[in-house]
């Protein structure tokens, strides 16, 4: 999808996948696959990041992005991560002690 802004013209898109830690299965439900859904699509609504596509995975997650190129893929990852993991963790706190270290995601 070309976007046109005032200085520039792109067509900017990245597949992003990625997974929990351990490649543990968090997301076995329904109920849970549909708030990581909203988690993230809240998150992205909040930075101007548009989602061509979202799947949640029961350990796993798969995204097409498209965002300004103004911003570095490496901060969007980070920000798509890290919030989504704070957020996960107030909701289902449950699943941390699933997690050693208490980390929702794996780190690359």
């Amino acid at each position: 999808m070309i976007v046109k802004t005032r200085t520039n013209v792109y067509d900017f898109n990245f597949h992003l996948v990625w997974v929990t830690k351990y490649r543990k299965e968090i997301f076995t439900t329904i109920e849970k696959q549909n708030a990581m859904q909203d988690i993230l699509t809240h998150i992205c609504d909040e930075h101007d990041i548009v989602i061509q596509s979202l799947q949640v995975m029961p350990d796993h997650i798969h995204m097409l992005i498209s965002f300004n190129p103004k911003h570095a893929a490496s901060s969007i990852v980070k920000t798509l991560k890290g919030k989504s993991a704070r957020l996960w963790f107030k909701a289902y706190p449950e699943t941390k002690a699933m997690l050693w270290g208490g980390h929702l995601w794996t780190p690359s």
